[in-house]
């Protein structure tokens, strides 16, 4: 039986650090790179709890949510480009022009 206790101690820091910055930070690049942390975070907790029950199952859901956070980072990173060449800065605060 595996000990899971640091896996997730680590995965909680890592869920952490990327709220801390999803609520802090008012650029773009910085939200994103959290959200990514928050999402790595998610796929350690995975991975542990797969490696803890002996299963693959864990590490299969892993595998198509780093796709879906690919996908993701795809399109907030088009978004970003869109609100550069538009106003010449990042910052989602002075954002207005994305909303419906």
């Amino acid at each position: 039986m595996m000990a899971t206790h640091p896996y997730l101690l680590l995965a909680a820091a890592l869920f952490s650090v990327g709220i801390y910055g999803v609520l802090s930070r008012r650029n773009a690049v910085g939200i994103l790179i959290s959200v990514e942390l928050m999402a790595n975070a998610v796929n350690i907790n995975l991975v542990a709890f797969s490696r803890a029950q002996g299963t693959a199952l864990g590490q299969v859901f892993m595998l198509f949510s780093i796709g879906i956070t690919v996908a993701e980072v795809v399109v907030g990173l088009a978004l970003v480009i869109l609100l550069y060449r538009s106003r010449q800065d990042v910052l989602v605060d002075e954002a207005n022009e994305l909303s419906g």
